[in-house]
């Protein structure tokens, strides 16, 4: 995933304020938190870019480790361990693609298709980071499976459920704006006029499931988008 530093390097970081945690899920193994748009998931480099998620679940619950992040300006699930031996353990579940994971976006304009798969390997664009870009010579494979949701006229935007296969830096939205249609507020990748039609980047992670490490029963949580 993007680093923090990169993270934000596109202007002053600005945190949202501490509302207090959203904690879905807690036990003695792992928590499942509802990160803000806004907010970096681990602190970044530099002055003024220590308050992320990392840092306000580990003043409640100081044993938290970061498992897996999410872009800054995306909202949604996260999931922490509570010791070593079980960030190992979801660590691996996570590359393995034993993690079930959804988003919702609302994109520019009307999909042809009601339901695909977006199939383009990405790679760093190095002269232009954080951006990422196709490429079809050196970039890694990178699937992501979209649904329409619902389409709204009035706004020329369509609400999507996505599935990464992979997990890509800006996977969802380098393969939302190749396909034409790129996320509402996306400062790196959609146009002016679809930037202006949101205030912040409209993708959300709102559905995680997976086996707990511990007990092996299936955990499936669910966090609505607040768009």
């Amino acid at each position: 995933m993007l680093t923090a530093a990169n993270e934000a390097s596109g202007g002053t970081y600005r945190p949202p304020v501490d509302d207090g945690l959203e904690v879905l899920h807690a036990d003695s193994s792992l928590l499942v938190v509802n990160k803000p748009s806004g907010l970096l998931s681990v602190p970044g480099r530099g002055a003024g870019m220590d308050d992320c998620l990392a840092s306000r679940v580990q003043a409640c619950y100081p044993d938290a480790l970061i498992v897996h992040r999410l872009d800054m300006e995306t909202s949604g699930l996260m999931v922490l361990a509570r010791d070593r031996e079980m960030h190992r353990r979801l660590s691996i579940a996570f590359q393995n693609r034993q993690v079930e994971k959804r988003y919702v976006a609302v994109v520019d304009g009307a999909l042809a298709a009601a339901c695909g798969e977006i199939d383009l390997p990405l790679i760093n664009d190095w002269p232009n980071r954080p951006r990422q870009k196709v490429d079809h010579q050196i970039g890694k494979p990178s699937l992501t499976r979209y649904r329409v949701l619902a389409y709204d006229a009035a706004s020329d935007s369509t609400r999507v459920a996505l599935d990464p296969e992979t997990g890509r830096t800006h996977q969802l939205r380098v393969h939302l704006m190749s396909l034409g249609h790129p996320i509402l507020g996306d400062v790196l990748y959609a146009s002016a006029a679809a930037q202006a039609k949101a205030a912040r980047l409209l993708l959300h992670a709102d559905s995680l499931a997976f086996e707990h490490p511990v007990s092996g029963d299936r955990l499936a949580l669910n966090c609505a988008p607040p768009f």
